[in-house]
């Protein structure tokens, strides 16, 4: 937040002084400056009443005039003011008054006889900061305060009140803190603000999931039902069916909308850096630690984090996150001062959660904790009167990318999308209607993918599934083979295959599938 010169040259003020010359001497000063609503007084009971038809940004007053002196005008301005923060800058000629102006409520003094430089400096420097107070008045208490601790940043520059004031000094070392908490503040909006454009482009609603089944339906009923809640969300469901969609209609949904949703793809961050991406990290908290880190917890505070595939997440860590889920608190790497944070969490996972606690990789109480509120998204084979839905919103979403007029799919090209078994789901589908949009020729759309349709309804469903699996497991290694066992890059499998490098790892995992 920045406030410009001009802002602080159009600041109001008022001179309050008994003598003339003192008042005529400061107009001018400021005057000169280039202040362009300066106004005086010499008769210091009118102060409250202008300072109350007038709101000034800053009074500056002299403390010993006839009549009222100018602890009795600031008592008076005390009891009238509206808000909480006026700048007082008073002008004394003896020393044993300063402590008693700032007990009284002043923020800076003067002394007589006037140094030029410092009253600019100190005027410029006060108004700054009403400024500043100004344009902070919307936030919490908790900034409120820290605007406070501010403005007392500003006047701990100044050595000179460091040699004046002793009784000052326990004041100036919590500015310390304060100037750390400001710093956090300023980095995390910046990191926020970076994750925020990379985002930008996401939607967060039901237009991007299309569907009208009862399967997908019963979906939507729930996501409609927890998404106002601050409840834990598990999404659960096969790689590619959208539950990354899903969440973001959740956070849409919520009352944390306005705030930012964090995502984090547990398997594409690698081992040894998952901990600082989730909880950050100080300068020097480990080698190769150059820059202090925000946390994507941090980050995430007062709006959402989405843990996608937190199945993948390390043992090591599942009971740092069961502490954050629980508390609300973590630390960062390197520090030892404990952050709290009230997130609300959605995870997803494409894995049997409670298989996986049987097999030792996943703790049971995190489980539990995640497991508040789960929502089963099916596989496309489980929706497939949704399919031609599908085709028909991803035929016109790549007629708009690629300028192609593509105006009808035949009833055997959409027989062919309804047989097919889909192991990559909503994902693969798309991927296989933007490669039939590019290729087509006329306005009819062409597949040429070969579609593994030999199975029969009236088969298992377990049979259905292990053949699913061993398709995709050969289709796989055969790509890779290909490739020599690549997977990003124009020519990699993971092009080729039209997902995601981070989606075709995780792919593998579950396989158990290894380049060689």
């Amino acid at each position: 937040m920045v406030i410009s010169q001009t802002d602080i040259l159009q600041a109001n003020i008022l001179v309050v002084d008994d003598q003339e010359a003192n008042v005529l001497l400061l107009k001018q000063l400021l005057a000169e400056a280039g202040y362009t609503r300066v106004s005086s007084t010499m008769n210091p009971r009118e102060v409250c009443g202008l300072h109350d038809k007038n709101r000034y940004d800053l009074i500056l007053l002299d403390l010993q005039m006839p009549g009222m002196d100018g602890f009795e005008v600031m008592e008076g301005l005390k009891i009238n003011a509206s808000d909480d923060y006026l700048p007082v800058l008073v002008i004394t000629a003896q020393p044993g008054h300063k402590l008693r102006a700032l007990q009284s409520g002043a923020k800076d003094f003067i002394g007589k006889p006037f140094d030029l430089v410092e009253v600019e400096t100190r005027i410029h420097n006060l108004l700054e900061v009403r400024l500043l107070y100004n344009q902070l008045d919307n936030y919490n208490k908790v900034m409120e305060q820290t605007v406070l601790e501010r403005t007392d940043e500003l006047l701990k520059a100044n050595v000179q009140l460091k040699q004046e004031i002793e009784e000052r000094k326990k004041a100036e070392e919590s500015l310390l803190a304060t100037c750390e908490e400001i710093k956090r503040l300023k980095t995390r909006l910046q990191a926020e603000n970076i994750y925020l454009q990379q985002d930008a482009a996401r939607n967060c609603n039901f237009g991007q999931i299309v569907g009208q089944s009862s399967a997908i339906s019963q979906v939507f009923l729930k996501v409609e039902q927890v998404a106002p809640m601050d409840a834990t969300v598990l999404l659960l469901g096969e790689t590619g069916t959208g539950k990354g969609v899903f969440a973001r209609a959740l956070h849409s949904r919520s009352n944390r909308k306005d705030r930012s949703m964090i995502t984090v793809d547990c398997t594409s961050l690698p081992a040894n850096l998952i901990e600082s991406e989730l909880f950050g990290r100080e300068k020097g908290a480990f080698t190769g630690a150059d820059t202090r880190q925000i946390g994507r917890f941090e980050l995430a505070d007062e709006g959402t984090i989405f843990l996608d595939e937190i199945g993948e997440l390390p043992l090591e860590l599942q009971s740092k996150l069961l502490r954050v889920i629980q508390d609300g608190e973590f630390e960062r790497l390197g520090n030892p001062r404990t952050i709290k944070v009230n997130v609300r969490i959605i995870a997803a996972s494409n894995r049997n959660l409670e298989k996986e606690i049987g097999n030792g990789r996943f703790r049971e109480d995190l489980y539990y904790r995640l497991n508040v509120f789960p929502i089963t998204i099916p596989p496309l084979r489980q929706r497939k009167d949704d399919i031609a839905l599908l085709v028909t919103h991803f035929v016109a979403k790549f007629n708009k990318k690629t300028g192609r007029t593509i105006e009808s799919v035949s009833q055997d090209t959409m027989a062919l999308f309804q047989e097919y078994h889909w192991p990559g789901n909503i994902r693969e589908l798309e991927s296989v209607v933007e490669r039939a949009v590019i290729i087509s020729q006329g306005s009819a759309l062409q597949v040429l993918d070969r579609f593994e349709i030999s199975r029969k309804p009236e088969q298992t469903a377990s049979r259905e599934v292990k053949s699913i699996a061993e398709l995709e497991h050969d289709h796989i290694v055969l790509v890779l083979r290909k490739t020599s066992g690549r997977i990003e890059g124009g020519n990699g499998a993971a092009a080729i295959l039209g997902l995601n490098p981070s989606t075709l790892r995780a792919r593998m995992h579950k396989l158990e599938i290894t380049r060689r």
